[in-house]
């Protein structure tokens, strides 16, 4: 079970690294949709072009979040850390809504993250 949890921990690294890079090329996208307010043309495009930029500024904030709880996921799944398991839990229930990769990962974490065998290695030491 130790090899699943390293595997989890990587592919939710990757996972999270993924959603960064789609999180700045939206910020990217939203900042080409806003230079098309400041265009000669930009009272005849300015509601589409301020909607499509704040559209996509929404997505980006979207992404980023989630790219950066996945990644912190992952390194603390890697530490063996409680709040590791709970969030890689949490966005494992999530992600089985984003098909098909994000179902893939979202079912493998429920599998690797509630069998009794990968629980285990999340409980907190004893302090004696």
């Amino acid at each position: 079970m130790e090899r699943h949890i390293r595997i989890l921990a990587i592919l939710s690294r990757l996972w999270g690294a993924l959603a960064a890079v789609v999180g700045v090329s939206m910020f990217l996208l939203s900042l080409g949709a806003a230079s098309l307010l400041l265009a000669p043309q930009g009272s005849a495009v300015g509601f589409a072009a301020g909607l499509t930029a704040g559209m996509f500024a929404m997505a980006s904030v979207v992404a980023l979040l989630w790219g950066g709880a996945s990644l912190w996921s992952g390194q603390l799944m890697s530490r063996h850390e409680p709040l590791g398991r709970t969030l890689g839990l949490a966005l494992g229930v999530v992600n089985l809504l984003v098909l098909p990769f994000g179902t893939a990962l979202g079912a493998y974490a429920l599998w690797v993250l509630m069998a009794h065998e990968g629980r285990r290695y999340f409980v907190p030491p004893a302090v004696s």
